[in-house]
């Protein structure tokens, strides 16, 4: 059976990584979205939450019974070892469950979003292909800004904790331009769904 072409999405916070695979959705493409696993296994009744219960205790759940994101991001940001113990915990799952949808897709090729992917030791055994979505950085903060309400200097220090735009590009097999409208960012991922397909054929 011929292996399934497995193409790695990444790019620093506010690069625009949810846009494009939106893109590449609408043209068929299977979607395997590491956050989105992460937000279901610390949802209410999410599969880590005993285990964050355990580990950092009642305050580390809202009221919704999910995990208290902002308050775990200001916790690990303050204590790397709860970082590295969140991690420890979150990122075995993400990757078996990624493993399990992948291996379960029908579309013609899986653009796996991975927002850590260049950060992950193992990254290229993982995917085939590595896609770096980039923009420049006050555009990046702007963004980020917009949607989440956190300060720039807060965006600021969420970037540093990512690998640079520099270390991203000199991995990346493609790249998209994110800098500018909506429809430039269609056209590219157009032209490399084009690509993808011929690839992914047998």
């Amino acid at each position: 059976m011929k292996k399934k072409l497995v193409v790695g999405l990444t790019g620093g916070i506010g690069s625009g990584k949810s846009a494009a695979a939106d893109e590449f959705a609408k043209l068929g493409a299977a979607i395997v979205d590491s956050d989105a696993i992460a937000h279901e296994l610390t949802g209410p009744n999410g599969l880590a939450l005993p285990e964050i219960r355990r580990i950092f205790g009642e305050k580390a759940i809202g009221p919704d019974g999910a995990m208290d994101r902002k308050r775990m991001r200001e916790h690990v940001f303050a204590h790397p070892q709860a970082k590295r113990q969140l991690e420890g915990l979150l990122h075995p799952l993400i990757r078996d469950e990624s493993r399990r949808r992948i291996a379960a897709a029908t579309a013609p090729y899986v653009v796996h979003v991975v927002p850590l992917l260049i950060e992950s030791p193992d990254y290229r055994s993982r995917v085939d292909r590595v896609l770096v979505v980039d923009a420049p950085e006050e555009i990046r903060v702007a963004r980020v800004r917009a949607r989440s309400g956190l300060s720039a200097d807060e965006v600021r220090a969420i970037m540093r904790t990512q690998a640079p735009s520099a270390e991203r590009l000199a991995a990346a097999d493609d790249v998209i331009e994110n800098g500018g409208e909506r429809d430039a960012l269609r056209k590219q991922v157009a032209a490399l769904h084009q690509k993808y397909l011929q690839f992914a054929s047998p």
